[in-house]
């Protein structure tokens, strides 16, 4: 039995977030065809993800006890550490992704826990874990020019295998907010490619 953290980075209701249309689909089928595999939901907006405080900075990079787990920050780390599959419900704002995220990202990003620093560097220990990101954008990010331009994605990409996670793919529903396309045939796509990635994911 696997464990999946499904992690929702959107203040928007289900209904009102075509990111969320897409990555509520994908756990339906995952669901469907993973009986029994651990579905953990984490809206971050619901957990009350803040920026690190000065006292926090000094937790995340102090020494890790067993009280660690409990930890009010920390605990989100262990949390992810724990997880074999993250699926991340992230639309994209402002060329990247919400503030929110990269702010669980800090609380995530620790060292003795998620990665660890070596003689040859820092080493990430999340090793054989898969994580999908699920995008919905306004514009076209995927070739040239705006393809220079996409800071959401690549970031995520790179976070994760910064700490280990070098299976990662994306679904992203793009071009939503471009006059005269066909936004449902573009959702509809993105629906598919979930169901077909969710399916061996």
């Amino acid at each position: 039995m696997a464990k999946l953290l499904y992690i929702r980075a959107n203040p928007k209701s289900n209904e009102n977030s075509r990111t969320f249309i897409i990555s509520e689909h994908f756990i339906k089928v995952y669901k469907e065809h993973h009986p029994k595999d651990e579905i953990i939901l984490l809206d971050l907006y619901k957990e009350g993800i803040h920026f690190l405080t000065e006292n926090d900075i000094a937790d995340v990079f102090g020494p890790k006890t067993e009280a660690s787990k409990h930890h009010p920050i920390l605990k989100y780390a262990y949390q992810f550490a724990e997880a074999d599959k993250y699926v991340f419900a992230a639309p994209m704002w402002n060329l990247s992704i919400p503030a929110i995220l990269k702010a669980y990202i800090d609380y995530i990003t620790v060292s003795g826990i998620t990665f660890k620093y070596t003689e040859q560097g820092a080493v990430g220990l999340l090793r054989g874990k898969k994580a999908v990101h699920i995008m919905a954008t306004g514009g076209e990010y995927k070739t040239p020019p705006f393809s220079d331009f996409e800071m959401a994605n690549r970031y995520l990409r790179t976070i994760l295998d910064f700490m280990g996670v070098e299976n990662f793919q994306l679904i992203s529903a793009q071009r939503l907010d471009i006059v005269g396309e066909d936004v449902e045939k573009i959702i509809s796509n993105a629906l598919k490619e979930a169901e077909e990635i969710a399916k061996r994911f």
